[in-house]
């Protein structure tokens, strides 16, 4: 029988990170090549955060650059991965009775092509986006996921990107290290914790783990992607932090491996 496809969920910080040679785009380099190559992969970004659930659906996803006020070379770059429509279905068909709509505007968003660029740089493996449905509670998102399991024996790599502590309001702009604020750490380290002993229920009511969570995770669209994944882990599998580290003191740049 063939080994399921493992489910990342990657913190991606920095658009900047696109274009960087560091300790985490080396990483992800190392996690492209531990993987067995994927037929297709279905991200979830947290930059594709609306009231609706979207999958996109054309042949040809456009690189988007949803951000503003970075060098002019970070706008240049071009993730030129193919769509795959086939996909796009076997996601909607997955998700019924939720409804799931066709998507021919969107495209690859910084959150899923900045960490792909370096996990797989030759763009030659078809992506396609689902969308996260900003009015539903963080149950819907863990459910979702669940029906997404199939995809794992089909070859299909399932991805979320988003930061799992992710407040910019605390953030340290600039060139200078900053140590990590102490809630930033104490919340990574209980979400540690509770994915290794399995205790999901905590984690798709983060809001209960108090203050340090609140300071962590202000708006939840970073937070959610990582809830898709968590619901793909099958009964005594693996999990694996192959990429660590807290950016500009609040914005952590942890991956999280299922299988």
């Amino acid at each position: 029988m063939t080994e399921p496809m493992p489910a990342i969920f990657f913190g991606h910080g920095n658009p900047m990170n696109a274009l960087a040679h560091n300790t985490w785009t080396e990483a992800w380099t190392t996690v492209g090549t531990s993987v067995p190559r994927p037929k297709a992969i279905l991200a979830v970004s947290a930059h594709w955060y609306l009231p609706a659930t979207l999958v996109t659906a054309t042949d040809t996803p456009r690189t988007i650059h949803d951000f503003g006020g970075f060098p002019r070379e970070l706008y240049e770059v071009k993730y030129p991965a193919p769509g795959d429509p086939a996909l796009a279905s076997r996601v909607q068909t997955l998700l019924a009775p939720i409804s799931v709509g066709s998507d021919q505007q969107w495209g690859l968003d910084h959150g899923t092509w900045s960490v792909l660029c370096h996990v797989f740089p030759q763009a030659d493996i078809p992506v396609v986006q689902l969308s996260i449905d900003e009015t539903q509670p963080t149950s819907f998102h863990y459910e979702v996921g669940k029906r997404l399991a199939p995809l794992r024996d089909e070859g299909v790599l399932v991805i979320g990107s988003g930061n799992l502590v992710h407040n910019l309001h605390a953030y340290a702009w600039g060139h200078h290290k900053v140590e990590p604020f102490d809630w930033a750490v104490r919340f990574e380290q209980r979400v540690r914790e509770l994915l290794l002993a399995g205790e999901d229920e905590l984690l798709i009511n983060f809001e209960a783990l108090g203050r340090d969570a609140m300071l962590s995770v202000p708006t939840s669209e970073h937070y959610l992607p990582l809830l898709y994944i968590l619901a793909l882990r099958r009964e005594g599998e693996p999990i694996s932090f192959p990429v660590e580290g807290v950016d500009g003191g609040s914005v952590s740049m942890l991956t999280i491996r299922i299988g």
